[in-house]
């Protein structure tokens, strides 16, 4: 039981770095509340096992860290140990770690610092880095009539670091700029289907190990009330990549292009929330590795299918979600809000534009439930049909 030990071990040296580095903690309002957890997806297996939220405010009722040691059982890669710190700051800054252990292949280890008001507000700054293998990765081939029965599973090993930093041209509109790396490997998966380097060794990026170095010019408009927990405004985000293959010398470059519409059309009341969103991606290039390329399926698309069900070049997804509240009350000294959400999402992925077609588009129908701890915090269960069955996805934020 290398996992639990591991965990515990893990949760002792938070709490005693957390009193040396963050002597305030001392000081605050901690409220510790237990939750059972229990989810079934495509790609991950059964999920159960238990959750406890740790809430940290200050005397003013601020939500200042969220710390969420989780201990679950997985039906594929055994029990998984995890432990999430979450740190909040006036003006929403935030700092994100997690670190996880199964005892099965599965590590990951991520840390993320988000800035959106640097320096008195005129500039934006993010920065992080990750690592993880990922044991219950799917593939079933390129594009759009891919079947299921196709499908191959795959180890992903990959490590990323990126940074972006964005000057405001006024209060709604940011112009960033960015770079990112990103290095995979495939190896064995954790399941009893084929290994997909068996199946598709020919398709870009299965073989060997492949680095990816990132070059992005973004666009961003946002007129929402909030970066997390939004109840009414539009954002608008568009962005320009030049990437480099660094591997593969006869290829290497490729672009990737993206522009993505989201609405919140709150009823007079405010007890229901209208959220549309529309997604257009685009890229251009040879060998471009199939992880790189646009895909549909998992929790923030086309929720009805596993994680990264339909890989192509090019994409076209839309979506709309019906956010209504249904209680609010207070649960360990803090506010929280509980939503229902009936969904659609629908969309279709593509090798050239003259391959749209209204027959291929997939259509998942479906329906959520979110706690939310404004400004900050989001929990969600979202519940997506389609004609491979159902997915349930759960996360810390909303799907978009």
């Amino acid at each position: 039981m290398t996992a639990p030990r591991g965990f515990m071990a893990f949760l002792v040296w938070t709490f005693v770095w957390g009193g040396v580095v963050w002597p305030d903690l001392v000081r605050a309002d901690v409220q510790v509340f237990p939750i059972p957890s229990a989810s079934s997806s495509k790609n991950d297996g059964n999920d159960a096992g238990l959750i406890v939220p740790i809430l940290i405010t200050n005397p003013d009722g601020e939500l200042q860290y969220l710390l969420a040691p989780m201990l679950i059982h997985n039906s594929i890669v055994g029990t998984r140990a995890t432990m999430n710190i979450f740190r909040y700051e006036p003006g929403g800054r935030q700092m994100q770690f997690i670190g996880s252990i199964s005892e099965k292949i599965e590590r990951k280890l991520v840390f993320n610092y988000t800035d959106p008001a640097f320096s008195n507000g005129r500039y934006f700054l993010n920065f992080g880095g990750a690592f993880f293998k990922n044991a219950t990765a799917r593939f079933f081939g390129l594009g759009q009539e891919t079947v299921e029965s196709a499908q191959t599973n795959y180890t992903a090993r990959e490590g990323r670091a990126n940074w972006r930093f964005g000057v405001y041209a006024n209060e709604v509109t940011l112009i960033a700029v960015s770079q990112r790396f990103r290095t995979v490997q495939l190896q064995q998966g954790a399941t009893d289907l084929p290994f997909t380097g068996d199946v598709f060794p020919t398709v870009p990026g299965v073989v060997g190990e492949t680095t990816i170095v990132g070059h992005r010019a973004s666009f961003h408009y946002d007129t929402r009330n909030s970066l997390v927990t939004p109840t009414d405004g539009m954002a608008i985000n568009a962005y320009a990549e030049l990437d480099q293959n660094v591997r593969n010398h006869d290829n290497p470059i490729y672009s990737r292009y993206e522009i993505e519409v989201k609405k919140l059309i709150p009823s007079e009341s405010k007890r229901a929330i209208l959220v549309l969103r529309a997604d257009l991606q685009a890229t251009l290039g040879t060998q471009v590795p199939f992880f790189e390329q646009s895909s549909l399926g998992g929790q923030n698309n086309l929720r009805g299918y596993g994680v990264d069900r339909f890989i192509d070049k090019h994409l076209i997804a839309a979506s709309i979600e019906e956010r209504i509240h249904m209680l609010r009350t207070r649960i360990a000294g803090v506010t929280a809000d509980f939503e229902f959400a009936p969904f659609l999402d629908t969309g279709q992925v593509f090798n050239t534009y003259k391959d749209v077609s209204f027959k291929d588009y997939r259509m998942t129908p479906g329906v959520g439930f979110r706690a939310i701890v404004r400004p900050n915090v989001v929990g969600r269960v979202d519940y997506g049909f389609s004609k491979e069955g159902g997915a349930v996805f759960a996360g810390l934020d909303f799907p978009y």
